[in-house]
């Protein structure tokens, strides 16, 4: 690529930090130019460690909003304003990678895809986990049908006892939910894009408080505060699609079972099945005989992967570049997105109102 992408990055904290800067900066044609954060010290601290030398530094989106030379827009903040946020940067002529969930709501994922048509703006969302090597492999394996139909899967988000106590994940207001919204999310995205089917038809789901009221409680970050805790420690969903194909959604930050794994999907095909359990591992008949194959991903021999170390962040900023520079559409596209967010929001709403929720 031979532009280089001026960048601005709104919302400096974790995942900024973990995941968007470090992958920006690892690509040859970024520049990041600007940095906001409502605590403006964060924004100096990102600066200094990933921004230009004359990189300028916000505690108000709007006023990095008025740089007309920056070309792309990062959205790394809570959920109920990624929808604000991204709008009013497509409206200032930026493109936008926002951080998943797409939004809050549904009403406000569908407000993000109306202002990219609207706008003409790239949008895409960070869905990292499909740029992975055994989901890059998996989806090839999908799209060549050699599984055939996928008629049944299961998309897992299952953590035993790692409940995030920082920021605002506990915060109802501010993310719409928890583990379903902020993992779950992940497991949707990979199986819907697996199946390439993003109509679905009902929704029964349930979301439980049993254990985020337990005080002293095990936990990989330390005990969290049952008084904080105010959204669902696990939720689960059964979605059935237009074409009759269903899909059962598990997600949890606190359960007692011990088969866990996050963003992992399992997929059930008129030709074979795959599940991501214990690496990938396809499975199916042959000449009346039962196989199951392991699939190695650790050494040279697919086109994505050249057995060099490269994480998917990297490879999820380097081909959302690409989509930019070339006019493409994003690997994550808006619409993709607002299905998982209007999955998301039935499998609460049914939760809430113990009845299923019909889509037309």
């Amino acid at each position: 690529m031979a532009k280089t992408f001026r960048i601005g990055i709104i919302g400096c904290g974790g995942i900024a930090n973990g995941k968007h800067m470090p992958a920006l900066k690892n690509q040859k044609n970024v520049e990041m130019v600007a940095f906001c954060d409502i605590v403006k010290e964060r924004a100096s601290e990102a600066a200094e460690k990933f921004g230009t030398p004359d990189a300028k530094v916000y505690d108000n989106y709007k006023e990095l909003l008025n740089d007309s030379s920056i070309d792309i827009v990062h959205v790394c903040t809570p959920n109920d304003s990624h929808a604000d946020i991204s709008i009013a940067s497509m409206e200032a002529d930026k493109h936008v990678m926002c951080e998943k969930p797409m939004a809050k709501t549904a009403a406000d994922a569908r407000r993000m895809v109306e202002a990219a048509k609207r706008t003409g703006k790239k949008l895409t969302i960070g869905y990292q986990n499909r740029f992975r090597s055994d989901s890059q492999y998996l989806k090839r394996l999908c799209e060549d049908g050699e599984l055939g139909d996928i008629y049944y899967a299961k998309a897992h988000a299952i953590r035993r006892r790692a409940v995030p106590t920082w920021g605002v994940f506990l915060d109802e207001e501010k993310q719409g939910g928890g583990p379903l919204i902020d993992i779950g999310t992940h497991a949707l995205d990979l199986t819907l894009w697996m199946m390439d089917n993003y109509k679905p038809k009902a929704v029964l789901g349930t979301a439980f408080h049993k254990l985020s009221q337990k005080k002293d409680a095990a936990n990989a970050w330390g005990s969290w505060d049952p008084e904080k805790f105010t959204v669902e420690d696990s939720a689960f969903g059964m979605i059935t699609m237009q074409n009759g194909s269903t899909i059962v959604l598990e997600s949890s930050w606190a359960i007692n079972m011990l088969q866990t794994g996050e963003a992992k999907t399992t997929l059930c095909g008129t030709e074979g099945g795959a599940d991501m359990q214990d690496g990938l591992r396809i499975n199916g008949e042959k000449h009346s005989k039962l196989f199951m194959n392991e699939i190695q991903l650790d050494a040279k021999g697919v086109d994505f992967y050249d057995g060099k170390k490269a994480s998917p962040a990297d490879l999820e900023m380097r081909l959302w570049l690409e989509a930019v520079e070339q006019d493409k559409e994003p690997v994550v596209t808006p619409e993709q997105a607002c299905v998982v967010s209007e999955i998301l929001e039935a499998i609460y709403e049914s939760s809430k109102t113990g009845k299923a929720v019909y889509f037309e």
